[in-house]
């Protein structure tokens, strides 16, 4: 049960073994990830919106995500940790930057951050992995920068747009990012990406050609009801099931049924 690292990522990538991603905020998800075998848990931003209830990524703090990811590095022995750095944690300045993602790798249990952008952050991201902090970028549909967008429309449709997606890549590999998310993209544009790096890319709602797939772990399980992408293909229906458990609780507890004879001392 070897630990996955960033080596190791670049390993599959080289080899056509596809990176399997999925996010967890708590002990226990993360604890059944890596027992099921997932290669990589990303502690997301989209805990902003899964789990404390708000509209965007964007209110999430640096607190937050480090509370979040001490307690899913509990719960994991194999997985690699990765840490969404969250909105202007890492925008405002290098210095800023390296001491707020100094700070998740030193209090936690993580083994690298993820930053949001392209050109805008390259300089950012040269300063950290050149002091030795793992940096995993991310293109396309950025959450954060979803007032600009204006939508959560799929981003590089536009040939402009998608060139800069394309150069971006290339200059974050430059800078020592380690791995890319790349997401809502049209799959020809992310097959480009991919075989124009040597990292691999990691995608969410960008097609099949891509070294790796993230998705949102309650996105996935069915828990999360307010939201179903075209992307997110649900594996299972957990809301419908847990509803009903408590639906059953509910009315065993009213009717008497519960506690039964043996359930209590």
């Amino acid at each position: 049960m070897k630990k996955v690292t960033t080596k190791k990522l670049l390993e599959m990538k080289e080899r056509g073994e596809k990176i399997a991603m999925l996010t967890a905020y708590d002990f226990l998800i993360a604890k059944l990830l890596d027992e099921a075998g997932i290669d990589v848990i990303l502690v997301g931003d989209s805990l902003g919106n899964v789990f404390q209830g708000h509209a965007t990524t964007l209110p999430v703090t640096l607190d937050d995500m480090i509370y979040h990811t001490k307690a899913v590095c509990r719960g994991v022995k194999r997985a690699m940790v990765i840490v969404d750095m969250p909105f202007l944690s890492y925008q405002v300045s290098i210095e800023e930057a390296v001491k707020n993602c100094g700070r998740v790798l030193k209090e936690t249990c993580a083994e690298g951050v993820k930053l949001e952008g392209g050109s805008e952050i390259i300089e950012v991201v040269s300063k950290l992995t050149s002091i030795g902090i793992p940096v995993m970028g991310h293109l396309g549909l950025t959450p954060q920068s979803i007032h600009k967008f204006g939508g959560y429309d799929v981003r590089g449709v536009d040939e402009s747009e998608a060139k800069k997606i394309l150069n971006d890549a290339i200059e974050l590999e430059k800078a020592g990012a380690f791995a890319i998310v790349l997401e809502k993209i049209p799959a020809e544009l992310a097959k480009r990406v991919t075989e124009s790096v040597k990292i691999p890319t990691i995608g969410i709602g960008a097609g099949p050609h891509c070294d790796g797939q993230v998705l949102v772990v309650y996105d996935m399980l069915g828990l999360f009801e307010e939201f179903k992408p075209k992307f997110v293909r649900r594996y299972a229906e957990l809301a419908k099931v847990i509803k009903s458990a408590f639906e059953n609780y509910i009315a065993d507890v009213k009717s008497g049924k519960f506690p039964a004879e043996g359930e209590f001392y």
